[in-house]
């Protein structure tokens, strides 16, 4: 059975995507941490990011460092932290989250309650500055 990260790459689920490329993909975090938390995925369904071949794991890296500058381009944070948790989806995935405050990364943190206009208006103002590196 697919992950619900595949379902997404695959257009069944919807998603706020904020980047694409032929190998990754990279959306909204529904249960944000803070606004533009996202998830940099590969389109490959791995189920931990361990597994993944040396030359895919670091080209998610760069890919993944390409959508944090466009989420510094659009929230104001102090930087943009990084998490690799993965035990929710069998599928690798990397945790970009902007920190305001400082303690973010924290997962056990209320989750921001977001409106469907402000999933969109994040990720298409990610999407604008990913598009124009």
């Amino acid at each position: 059975m697919a992950s619900i990260f595949t379902k997404i790459v695959q257009g069944e689920i919807p998603s706020y995507k904020v980047a694409e490329n032929e190998k990754f993909y990279a959306f909204l975090d529904i249960n944000p941490l803070s606004k533009g938390h996202t998830l940099v995925i590969p389109k490959q369904e791995i189920d931990y990011v361990f597994d993944l071949e040396d030359d895919l794991l670091a080209a998610l890296h760069v890919f993944a460092k390409k959508v944090a500058k466009a989420i510094e381009k659009v929230i104001e944070c102090k930087r943009v932290g990084v998490a690799v948790y993965g035990l929710d989806v069998p599928h690798a995935h990397v945790h970009l989250i902007p920190l305001v405050k400082g303690h973010e990364l924290n997962f056990t943190l209320e989750k921001l309650s977001l409106t469907p206009e402000e999933f969109v208006s994040i990720a298409d103002a990610i999407n604008n500055e990913f598009v124009k590196m």
